[in-house]
């Protein structure tokens, strides 16, 4: 079997980033992604406009020229395979990872769900989170009707939308499906909508609660969905209500694989779910396992995002190659 340096899993754009640095530094790499290239940002809603500026989301030093200063989902999917394109990446698609081992020789196998077996003397996760929805573990969840991800607002025109959170991927769901003509319920636990949601989206969405476009039940939990309602409980008052609901989208956040990272022998805080790591190299309690991205957030993942996660890689890359980065990093404070 042939023995790579290094194997990446995860193609998004840290996982990219990764087979970048690796590349510059000439080593044998391969990543591995379960669908295509950058899968999770494929799988955001079609017209999704990111938060960050185009410049914080670029990677290997390219330029993501567009016309606007945020870019959207189309011209996000573009780039990135641009970039991929233009480093002569190595990857491998479609192959979705089961666990890793390390061999008593010290490298790691990698095995797939469908039967490969890969073999390197480092590995790198780059997973992210958007793989794993949050559950509300309420009955009905499983419904064919109810969905963990908002794809676009074309197929609900006319018919009774709920949406359970109050964060950015609800309340652009909720413009964009008022736009099309859904009827439209948004069901936050809180007490009014996430302060991170992004500026320009706040009055917009507070304007129409306001007019009365789209309706809202604050401080308000999900306790049961069924075809054509779903039963909230408001928390202050422990009234019930059932209300129309033909589709449910549970927007309420996405989580890293902790079972992958179980297989792959990482130490998980119990409570937080924040993988075992060393804050300056990446490297797990597994030597030579290496997490990069959002991966290592746990349940904290609105603190890591892809321009700072992107940053991860240069690091990992500076460990794996022999540079002590805690004394570049001593040098360049005494600076």
């Amino acid at each position: 079997m042939h023995i790579h340096d290094v194997i990446v899993i995860g193609g998004g754009p840290c996982g990219l980033a990764m087979g970048i640095e690796l590349a510059k530094s000439g080593l044998d790499y391969l990543i591995l992604e379960k669908g295509n290239l950058t899968e999770s940002i494929r799988r955001y809603p079609r017209r999704m406009r990111f938060f960050s500026t185009a410049e914080n989301i670029e990677i290997g030093g390219l330029p993501f020229a567009i016309s606007e200063v945020k870019a959207n989902r189309n011209e996000a999917l573009q780039y990135y395979r641009k970039v991929a394109g233009y480093f002569d990446l190595k990857f491998k698609l479609f192959v979705d990872v089961d666990r890793t081992e390390k061999q008593p020789d010290g490298t790691f196998l990698v095995y797939s769900n469908d039967g490969q077996v890969f073999q390197s003397k480092k590995v790198v996760l780059a997973t992210g989170y958007f793989d794993v929805p949050r559950m509300l573990n309420v009955p009905g969840e499983n419904l064919p009707h109810v969905s963990h991800y908002y794809d676009e607002p074309f197929k609900y025109s006319y018919t009774n939308v709920v949406l359970v959170g109050g964060s950015n991927s609800s309340v652009e769901a909720a413009l964009e499906l008022y736009r099309h003509d859904a009827h439209v319920t948004i069901v936050h636990k809180e007490a009014d909508f996430r302060t991170k949601v992004k500026y320009w989206l706040v009055p917009d969405v507070k304007n129409r609660v306001k007019e009365g476009k789209i309706h809202t039940r604050f401080n308000s939990i999900t306790k049961e969905i069924e075809p054509g309602r779903m039963l909230i409980e408001n928390i202050e008052t422990g009234e019930t209500e059932w209300i129309p609901a033909d589709f449910v989208f549970l927007l309420v956040g996405y989580l890293p694989d902790e079972h992958l990272l179980f297989r792959c022998g990482i130490v998980l805080d119990p409570l937080t779910k924040v993988p075992t790591f060393d804050p300056e190299t990446f490297e797990t309690n597994i030597p030579g396992l290496y997490l990069c991205g959002t991966v290592m957030a746990g349940v904290f993942t609105e603190k890591i995002f892809i321009e700072n996660g992107r940053d991860h890689a240069a690091a990992i890359a500076d460990h794996i190659n022999g540079r002590d980065v805690r004394k570049v990093k001593e040098l360049i404070d005494r600076i």
